[in-house]
């Protein structure tokens, strides 16, 4: 299904565009504060926004469709409920993230992609009534994000900056989108701008990094993260991809001593991620400590279990500590889970 303007609408904007349907999983938050009905505090849909600011977005949905049965004819009610539906799609996204480690899957079975679906078509609906913001085109590239339609995404995400320039916060959406594409030259100026509008962004540096190694431009890159990882250093709320990122491109670079410590760091961050463990399982294996490689493997292995090549790397492991019985393990388990549909 695509998301499409009516022609009244279409014309009014100026535009003729057809807008696909709209986390990343992990896409940054949008700010409830600019939610439709923003303007209205106390108006009808005041209750509605108050839950959706609790995320109790079950409860905020009720609310919504309550609402809609006095009014059907609300374009600011069903924006609403539309944006309480992506912001269900993208939680119950984030809350899948482990079982999605091994391989990024066709989502559309996926219980967050009815979701997403529905987010849409409400979207769809509500364009009848009024014309979309900026905000809404974001709900809806985001909506794409949650169904991996990068390109829908761009279309929307193209759109809203267009329309609201000074968006910091959607020029790094549209950044992440153009990364997705592999159109990394154009993510390299999304994430550009989005600096210059919210200096300084860890993440959008973050990003901006990942973009130039994308390029081969693997200097660029590493300057992006230690810039990234400096501005964080006085936040309370740390994240770990800055770290993470610069300990896996020197790790490509055979510079294993170096990324170790900064894999270590990550680890201390986000000691739940697989990803993390893994890498820094690699490292150590690589600096021949094999029995730190073993235990950072393992943990891997427990947080996503589905995922064939951690089984297999804990196994390359065993195999170097000569424990026979336990690799021939780990690599069956491997073949399992790669056999998997």
């Amino acid at each position: 299904m695509k998301f499409v303007f009516s022609s009244l609408h279409l014309l009014t904007m100026g535009v003729f565009l057809a807008v696909p349907p709209l986390v990343h999983a992990n896409a940054r938050q949008v700010s409830v504060e600019d939610a439709p009905g923003a303007s209205q505090p106390d108006g009808p849909l005041a209750k509605a926004r108050q839950l959706l600011g609790r995320d109790k977005l079950d409860d905020a949905e009720s609310a919504t469709r309550e609402f809609l049965k006095t009014d059907p004819t609300s374009g600011e009610g069903h924006y609403l409920l539309a944006y309480i539906l992506f912001r269900q799609a993208q939680a119950m996204a984030r809350a899948a993230a482990p079982a999605r480690y091994a391989s990024p899957s066709d989502p559309t079975g996926k219980p967050w992609a009815g979701k997403a679906r529905a987010s849409l078509a409400e979207y769809k609906l509500a364009a009848t009534y009024r014309n979309p913001s900026a905000f809404d085109l974001k709900g809806v590239a985001l909506d794409y994000v949650c169904l991996r339609d990068y390109g829908d995404a761009d279309k929307s995400l193209t759109l809203a900056v267009k329309w609201n320039p000074q968006d910091a916060q959607g020029w790094y959406y549209l950044g992440r989108t153009k990364y997705n594409e592999k159109r990394f030259k154009e993510a390299i100026q999304a994430f550009q701008q989005c600096l210059v509008l919210d200096p300084p962004n860890a993440d959008a540096e973050d990003n901006l990094g990942l973009s130039y190694a994308a390029l081969g431009r693997a200097d660029v890159a590493a300057a992006a993260y230690h810039r990234a990882i400096d501005w964080q250093e006085s936040k309370p709320e740390k994240v770990s991809g800055p770290l993470l990122n610069l300990g896996s491109l020197l790790l490509q670079e055979n510079r294993v001593e170096e990324a170790i410590p900064y894999l270590r760091r990550a680890v201390e961050i986000s000691p739940n991620e697989a990803e993390i463990h893994e890498k820094l399982g690699k490292a150590l294996l690589q600096a021949n400590q094999l029995r730190k490689a073993e235990t950072e493997l393992q943990r891997a292995v427990e947080l996503a279990p589905e995922s064939a090549r951690l089984h297999y790397n804990l196994g390359r492991v065993y195999q170097k500590e000569g424990l026979a019985g336990k690799a021939k393990e780990q690599l069956d388990q491997c073949a399992v889970q790669a056999s998997w549909p």
